[in-house]
């Protein structure tokens, strides 16, 4: 059973930071590769670089949505319980993250929802616009499930504590028969591991804050990566897990959409190696210009992840549709002599979309009087389903022109959900009510029903 002793307020753990600024980084530098691009008669044409034979295996450490997951499980864990033995409330937590989180997607829709008819208008072809608006959108998953793993934090400190590996063990069996079915023939079923295997990686971060991880020798990590990358292995020679893990075009099953349990195994060894690397990651996170990248970067991330895409999207469209530039061979000498190129070009125009977004992640204010906590999580719902279905739908214009096609089809709906979610986290509509005085109740209730220790 994991302790609970270490519950005051605590400095940064330089690793965590380092986690999860790598992470983003890794993801940004990732998306950016993957794109083979070229565009004729009005079409663009997308491909993988990663359906390259024997890249496959690049993507069991490049894909590290489970270390984001896991690194924002710790850090919920260890902002939770600063916040109450500071002598603050669920309420004054849950509102002030959720807070922070969703002022960048709004600077984001507030660009996205007009600028596919701008570039319309300006005569850019239908099909490269819709791809766009897809792809800047589609990132959005990653919000929705983390504002369910920050919807249920408070409770889920709470099973940690009386569980501790036990809860994690749940959403394991859990993730695995969820793809029992659904490789059984019920497919739709898979998208329930949105919620258990990043679920499960998210409570992972707890084990790490409470020292059942963080105390790992290196010998530890390196039998954990082994351990990990083992199973791995397993389940993909087995089948019907695909050795690819991000998804792949054409593929029939994909260990990402919906996210499969193998991630779990996946999350297990690039844990371990990192745990493996602790001290030598710990000696460059002490280091003055890593330290203060990392204190920088730590205001920005939400930023970067959101606008990485647009940057993508405004260099693609000036290099491939502008000028006729074609992606090379992947893995050829032309491939590798252009990416870093490549990567420059889209870094300066990240650069320069972070000097006008950064500062509304980097200074996101919190409400003076927040909303009851009964408000909050329905605001913190309602916003997820907007997320959602921008997700699925995209940014796209829609498929009928004129006023009422725009205010009824498209993003607009969508943003329109997920601006009332934000106005009903950010304002209170009316004083305690008695659904919110039955929610504090359960909360207490369900307190008593887990004790501590």
């Amino acid at each position: 059973m994991p302790s609970t002793q270490a519950k005051t307020r605590r400095p940064r753990d330089p690793f965590l930071d380092l986690v999860r600024a790598g992470a983003i980084l890794l993801v940004v530098a990732q998306h950016w590769l993957m794109p083979v691009l070229s565009f004729h008669n009005g079409q663009l044409s997308t491909g993988n670089a990663l359906t390259t034979p024997g890249w496959w295996l690049l993507t069991w450490v490049s894909q590290v949505m489970p270390m984001v997951f896991f690194a924002g499980g710790a850090a919920n864990l260890i902002s939770f319980r600063a916040h109450r033995s500071r002598g603050g409330s669920t309420r004054d937590w849950l509102g002030n993250r959720l807070h922070r989180l969703l002022v960048p997607v709004l600077a984001l829709a507030a660009v996205w929802v007009p600028l596919p008819h701008l570039l319309a208008d300006l005569g850019v072809p239908a099909q490269p616009l819709d791809i766009a608006g897809g792809i800047v959108a589609q990132l959005l998953w990653f919000l929705v499930v983390y504002l369910g793993t920050v919807l249920i934090t408070p409770i889920a400190v709470r099973t940690h504590e009386r569980f501790g590996l036990g809860a994690l063990a749940v959403l394991t069996i859990a993730a695995l028969g969820v793809d029992w079915l659904r490789f059984d023939g019920v497919p739709l079923v898979g998208y329930l591991n949105a919620v258990f295997v990043w679920f499960a990686v998210h409570q992972l971060g707890f084990h790490y804050v409470d020292g059942a991880l963080s105390a790992a020798s290196r010998l530890r990590g390196a039998c954990l990566a082994v351990a990990g990358f083992g199973v791995t292995a397993l389940l993909v020679l087995a089948g019907p897990y695909p050795a690819s893990m991000v998804g792949m075009p054409g593929a029939p099953v994909s260990n990402m959409s919906p996210p499969s349990a193998c991630l779990l195994a996946v999350a297990c060894g690039q844990l371990g190696l990192l745990l493996w690397l602790r001290p030598a990651l710990l000696r460059l996170a002490a280091k003055r210009p890593v330290a203060g990248a990392l204190r920088w970067l730590g205001t920005r991330c939400m930023t970067v992840y959101l606008w990485h895409m647009p940057a993508l999207v405004a260099v693609t469209g000036i290099a491939v549709l502008g000028f006729g530039y074609a992606t090379p061979e992947p893995g050829s000498v032309p491939w590798f002599a252009v990416a870093p190129v490549w990567l420059g070009l889209l870094a300066v125009t990240l650069a320069g979309l972070l000097r006008l977004f950064g500062r509304f992640e980097a200074s996101a204010g919190v409400p003076r009087a927040l909303p009851a906590l009964a408000q909050l999580v329905a605001g913190g719902l309602l916003t997820a389903g907007g997320l959602l279905g921008l997700a699925a739908n995209g940014f796209g214009p829609p498929s009928e022109a004129g006023v009422p096609a725009v205010l009824t089809s498209g993003p607009v709906p969508w943003v329109a959900l997920v601006l009332a979610g934000f106005a009903m986290i950010s304002y209170r509509f009316s004083p305690r009510t008695t659904l919110d005085v039955t929610a504090d109740r359960g909360i207490r209730l369900f307190a008593r029903l887990l004790p501590r220790g």
